[in-house]
């Protein structure tokens, strides 16, 4: 496998059944998002291997069964002026405690900013992992593996629901609503790529919800929320507490969706991860 760039290791996809007349075609059709031009400088500049580390030219012909490495690149990226805290490392582990707005690890538009990225250009640790993750907007907790022999170790920890996740939350307060309560719904996604919602059908997600106190907030009642979910997914927390009619304060998400870009670094979701 190639090795760590600057902190960004290289991603890799598998080239399946198919008829594409080169490698490039493949590839042009696979990742609709990055234009054709980029693949060929990529190419061009040697940041494209076969997995026996052979370079993969435009005009290389297709091959299917085999896997291609390549190095992902944001051509525009914002800095996020936020840092996350090492809380705890061993040879194992490593804890930190992510702010909002940080990305755990790269996806999208966000590829340097992230704090997968930066720990393993501080640490200089290629083999830094998640072992799971949190929403951008959420802060709290995120643990990190850091040795690829005991990492299915602690990832089947999550996979067989023995780790124990507290999320505390600030959100409105509904005086006809009876609390602590469990919330049990399924969730699926709602049609937009960034959205979740809750639908008709068996249960896939749980959430334990507690009220710890209130106080009032420029004329609003809010509450301060204790959250423990007990299955992982995708904006659980936030999905339920706005299907509840509690949407978490400073959320972008919902229950509206605010438009593409736009960020305000002073409302952050008031979403922590608390404890693990």
């Amino acid at each position: 496998m190639p090795p760590t760039r600057d902190g960004v290791g290289p991603s890799c996809v598998g080239l399946p059944s198919g008829s594409w007349p080169t490698m490039l075609d493949f590839l042009s059709e696979r990742f609709t998002a990055i234009p054709r031009e980029r693949w060929q400088a990529r190419m061009a500049a040697g940041e494209v291997w076969d997995e026996h580390g052979a370079a993969v030219t435009v005009q290389r012909p297709y091959q299917h069964h085999l896997r291609l490495y390549y190095y992902r690149d944001v051509p525009v990226e914002t800095p996020i002026p936020f840092e996350a805290t090492i809380l705890f490392q061993d040879e194992h582990l490593l804890v930190v405690d992510k702010p909002h707005f940080l990305p755990v690890a790269p996806s999208g538009n966000y590829l340097q900013e992230t704090v997968l990225v930066r720990l393993k250009r501080q640490l200089g640790i290629d083999a830094l992992s998640p072992i799971h993750r949190i929403d951008r907007d959420t802060a709290g907790l995120v643990l990190f593996s850091l040795q690829k022999a005991t990492r299915d170790a602690y990832q089947a920890l999550f996979r067989q629901r023995q780790v124990h996740k507290r999320y505390e939350a600030v959100a409105p307060v509904r005086a006809d609503l009876r609390l602590p309560l469990t919330r049990h719904s399924r969730i699926e996604e709602a049609g937009h790529f960034m959205l979740q919602r809750e639908v008709d059908g068996a249960s896939n997600a749980t959430t334990h919800i507690t009220l710890l106190e209130t106080r009032r907030h420029d004329g609003q009642l809010l509450g301060h929320y204790r959250l423990e979910p007990v299955t992982g997914q995708r904006h659980q927390l936030r999905v339920h507490m706005a299907a509840l009619g509690l949407p978490i304060l400073g959320d972008g998400l919902y229950p509206t969706l605010t438009p593409e870009g736009h960020i305000d670094y002073e409302r952050p979701l008031q979403l922590l991860a608390k404890s693990i």
